[in-house]
């Protein structure tokens, strides 16, 4: 009896899992989550290192002595809270956008029907797989002629027409979504003399809430780590966080000019503890927005697998 007992407690049973289950899967999960965590620790504690402590290869994790200085500096050339700005503005307006049009137009191909539907739902395919480095010079020439470039109107006008940033994949979303709602409450609703756009508000978006979430939160990331186009669009009109880190060396070097490297002016010189502090600002707004959604987040993942009639 005590043997089966102890070898239903490490190996578990059809009810529940055993203690060696739960050994092996956390230990799994901390090794996958090492793999990903490392780069961003390594990058965390090399940012708050001086220039002695990076020159010293026995200094690897502790620093000897914490420098809060780089992220002064960091946040000096960065223009932080300019480049901030325009960071939450370049990225949340067109996300906004983007959610909008995707939900209309996913809506449009789930529940409705119109002459050439599956050409046109195989050229939204088409589109999502396509490279952008492949559209992005015609897509140049075709916002000069209509006097986009230089302006947030770049990344908005296509956001409201279905061409924004990976736009395709949302509109696959939301196609899926409302597939999902069942056809008997939308025959309901229409019996009831409920028009396609009251269905679409009243019925269909609180529905699929957790769509919106996944869309929103996946478009923000994307529009605010783009840093090509904006640079090709947007030129200096605005500059993000992550466009500033692009330029990062150059502006550093301008805003603290080191000379002939001393004792004194060592300090001052461009190192790679300042380059990962300027990095590790522009990450951080990401990290706090999942930091206060991952919860509904996650949930809103679960529930995508949930499957209607």
């Amino acid at each position: 009896m005590k043997n089966k007992k102890l070898k239903k407690i490490l190996f578990g049973s059809y009810i529940r899992q055993g203690v060696v289950q739960y050994v092996v899967i956390y230990a799994l999960l901390v090794c996958i989550s090492f793999v990903f965590l490392y780069p961003l620790l390594q990058m965390l504690v090399t940012s708050f290192m001086g220039l002695e402590d990076l020159i010293d290869p026995t200094k690897i994790w502790i620093p000897s002595k914490v420098v809060f200085k780089n992220y002064l500096k960091a946040a000096e050339t960065l223009h932080l809270w300019r480049a901030l700005k325009d960071s939450i503005l370049v990225s949340l307006i067109p996300s906004l956008c983007v959610v909008a049009s995707s939900a209309l137009i996913g809506y449009g191909f789930a529940r409705h029907e119109f002459p050439l539907k599956k050409i046109w739902f195989g050229t939204v395919v088409v589109i999502f797989l396509l490279p952008t480095i492949l559209t992005s010079i015609p897509t140049y020439v075709t916002y000069n002629r209509l006097h986009l470039l230089n302006s947030l109107k770049s990344f908005i006008y296509p956001a409201l027409t279905g061409f924004g940033l990976r736009e395709s994949i949302f509109i696959l979303i939301f196609y899926l979504f409302f597939r999902e709602i069942p056809n008997e409450l939308i025959e309901s609703a229409q019996m009831d003399g409920a028009s396609s756009l009251t269905i679409f508000f009243r019925i269909s978006i609180p529905l699929t809430l957790s769509g919106f979430l996944i869309t929103f939160l996946y478009s923000l990331v994307w529009y605010w780590n783009e840093t090509s186009l904006g640079l090709l669009y947007l030129k200096d009109s605005y500059t993000t966080l992550p466009m500033a880190v692009v330029n990062f060396k150059s502006l550093y070097e301008t805003l603290f000019p080191s000379g002939s490297v001393g004792l004194e002016s060592a300090s001052e010189t461009y190192n790679q503890g300042v380059q990962f502090a300027g990095t590790i600002l522009s990450i951080l707004p990401l990290l706090i927005v999942y930091f206060f959604t991952q919860k509904w987040f996650v949930e809103s993942a679960d529930r995508s697998g949930i499957a209607g009639q």
